[in-house]
């Protein structure tokens, strides 16, 4: 129960809808906005890599780090999720208020008129955001359990199935068309995802069999609920990004907010006992203060990624995540033994990735002759 009671990152599919829905839909002032300028092609493609490269880094080494923190055998008790879930939400808010400052012409006064404006002035708007708080509460927290229960590798491929739910709910609650490349890519990240976890049938002590099974079932079970979560939450956010027109950051704030206070109830209704005797920052070493950190960075990266990269070149960057999570996860944890049947799952995994964000290139009319 202490695994499941706060909050933790949305690093991917809230911030992907975040910016991309921001982009489809600036502010009316954007036009003359001094921060709309263009930058040269030679430095916006230079950021463009830079963007996807620190992605790579960022994406595996949090899963890695998480991973390896909770299966780390010390002699200390090991650290709450719950507290590591709200000290990522404060680090994101400070952060995402750094950014509006900045937005702001580094003006205070400004800063705090905007903030009394879009947040405290407009408490209709504000408290929308509390049901995606909550979902993202729920949604991060079960993966923590889920890597308490399965390798990084293995929880990096099936995770990529929240492409499939968050597809469906964009059909279902934004009228959204997928095209025939996108069914069929969701069609293959399916079959792929059910042979990752396809039974390897390797002969192991009976006590040591049953608890493993036991272990990989609630770690599948917590992933495939973050799955759904994650695509509901995403698509919901991106429904009322449609109806506003608020910064991206702001409404990070207040989701920052919501999270945050949703994740300190939480982590004092599950951990409220091992707080009160030991303090939040119970079991906190090198490795946690690095998950914290990178669970409030990850957000802030994919929306670079989704701002001056595209989506061929993000699947690109999960591709590469997936892989390494794999190498690592073999000979650096060796917590992952991985078969044939594996190998060619993660092969199809990726395919839809990339099928998934493919575009094809609009029939060029013929050239009139005059």
């Amino acid at each position: 129960m202490s695994e499941c009671g706060s909050l933790a990152p949305r690093a991917e599919s809230i911030s992907q809808e975040l910016s991309a829905m921001a982009e489809k839909y600036p502010p009316p002032s954007a036009a003359s906005d001094t921060r709309s300028f263009k930058m040269p092609p030679s430095y916006s493609k230079s950021l463009k890599y830079m963007s996807l490269g620190v992605l790579v880094l960022q994406t595996t080494s949090l899963v890695l780090t998480m991973r390896y923190s909770r299966t780390l055998k010390e002699d200390s008790a090991r650290y709450l999720a719950s507290s590591a879930v709200v000290s990522a939400e404060v680090i994101k808010i400070f952060i995402c208020i750094l950014l509006v400052f900045v937005e702001c012409n580094f003006s205070v006064h400004a800063m705090k008129q905007l903030l009394r404006e879009e947040i405290v002035k407009k408490p209709s708007q504000t408290m929308k955001l509390a049901i995606p708080a909550g979902i993202y509460t729920l949604q991060n927290n079960l993966l923590y359990v889920a890597l308490s229960n399965l390798d990084a590798a293995t929880y990096q491929v099936t995770y990529q199935l929240k492409i499939l739910t968050t597809a469906l709910f964009s059909v279902s609650m934004l009228g959204t068309k997928l095209g025939v490349y996108q069914w069929f890519s969701l069609l293959i990240l399916m079959a792929g995802i059910s042979l990752v976890q396809w039974p390897t049938g390797i002969e192991a002590d009976s006590g040591e069999k049953v608890l493993t099974a036991s272990s990989k079932f609630v770690g599948l079970m917590a992933v495939l609920t973050a799955c759904v979560s994650s695509g509901f939450a995403g698509v919901y956010f991106e429904k009322i990004l449609k109806e506003t027109k608020q910064s991206v950051w702001l409404r990070n704030i207040q989701l920052g907010l919501f999270g945050f206070l949703l994740g300190l109830m939480g982590m004092m209704l599950y951990d409220g006992k091992d707080v009160m005797e030991s303090g939040m920052f119970k079991g906190y070493n090198v490795v946690t203060c690095i998950v914290v950190l990178l669970q409030a960075g990850g957000g802030l990266v994919i929306a670079v990624v989704i701002k001056y990269a595209d989506n061929i070149l993000k699947g690109f960057t999960t591709s590469v995540s997936i892989i390494l999570s794999a190498l690592i996860s073999y000979f650096l944890l060796e917590d992952f033994n991985p078969t044939g049947v594996f190998f060619f799952g993660t092969i199809m995994v990726i395919a839809a990735t990339f099928l998934y964000g493919y575009k094809p290139k609009p029939a060029s009319s013929p050239a009139t002759k005059v």
